[in-house]
């Protein structure tokens, strides 16, 4: 069997794509001579003329121009193949913590980033309340975790700092009923905001829905029976920014915080600290 070298069809590639040898040896940092060679040594090999040099410029026979687009597929594919497994070495597990409220629409694309990256990486994605994730965290159990907060605790890097919206059904009407129907998780960190919020204001309000979970929250919210509160810009599709006017009462600012264990990171989870504040940062 004869093998095609990748070295020599990068200096035929080189030679195809800047038209002629001198400027393929300084682009490849190879003396005309290296280059000239290894396109001799190509032709051997396939015992067919590639190079055309009967004129000023050198030019592709109909065999140079077939080999080109196989040279160029040959070229991609070993790149693509030393991108992927040398990443591979960065190997091992990643424990990551996030509230229920900030995952979408952030953490999807952190998550496909930082699998392009790392892909020999495991991710173990944790979706709770805050105040499970701190417990979980000062356990040890999580590696990285975002937080939403009133404030910052120590060792935290506040990631972005974002007002609370009230949200309801798209079109819906529930906001301006009173007394107000609220839908809240039973540990939900912004329930005691919004309730001294409205009885600051003297709104009457009743509890509607009470859960361990988002999916009843936000099915009760998006059937127009009661409003919800989230950060601004993390509601799903399916609820939207109530434009109240002025009817109910502005809600106070939360803090998004970022904790990550002590001592020296790996280069993954410095990787997922990057991605993790890029994202909340820009938007």
């Amino acid at each position: 069997m004869r093998n095609l070298d990748l070295a020599t069809l990068r200096s035929f590639v080189a030679v195809a794509e800047t038209g002629g040898v001198t400027r393929a040896a300084r682009f490849l940092h190879l003396t005309q001579s290296a280059v000239s060679m290894q396109l001799k040594r190509l032709e051997n090999v396939l015992d067919a003329e590639l190079l055309d040099r009967s004129g000023r410029t050198i030019a592709l026979t109909t065999s140079g121009e077939q080999l080109l687009a196989y040279a160029r597929r040959m070229i991609a594919l070993n790149d693509e193949a030393i991108t992927h497994l040398s990443t591979r070495s960065h190997s091992g597990t990643l424990r990551l913590g996030v509230p229920h409220d900030i995952v979408y629409p952030a953490i999807p694309r952190v998550l496909r980033q930082f699998n392009a990256a790392f892909p020999g990486v495991r991710v173990v994605l944790e979706s709770s309340h805050t105040r499970v994730l701190q417990e979980m965290f000062g356990r040890g159990e999580c590696d990285i975790i975002l937080t939403t907060e009133t404030d910052i605790g120590n060792g935290g890097r506040t990631l972005a700092k974002r007002p609370l919206d009230w949200v309801g059904a798209p079109g819906g009407a529930a906001w301006r009923q009173r007394p107000l129907n609220i839908a809240f998780w039973r540990m939900c960190l912004f329930r005691s905001s919004v309730i001294g919020a409205l009885d600051a204001e003297g709104i009457a309000w009743q509890v509607a829905a009470e859960a361990d979970n988002d999916s009843t929250i936000h099915a009760t919210v998006g059937a127009d029976l009661a409003v919800h509160a989230m950060i601004e810009g993390t509601q799903p599709p399916h609820l939207a920014r109530i434009e109240h006017d002025g009817t109910l009462p502005d809600l106070p600012v939360q803090y998004i915080n970022l904790y990550r264990r002590a001592g020296e990171l790996a280069a993954f989870e410095t990787r997922m600290v990057d991605l993790l504040g890029e994202a909340f940062t820009s938007g």
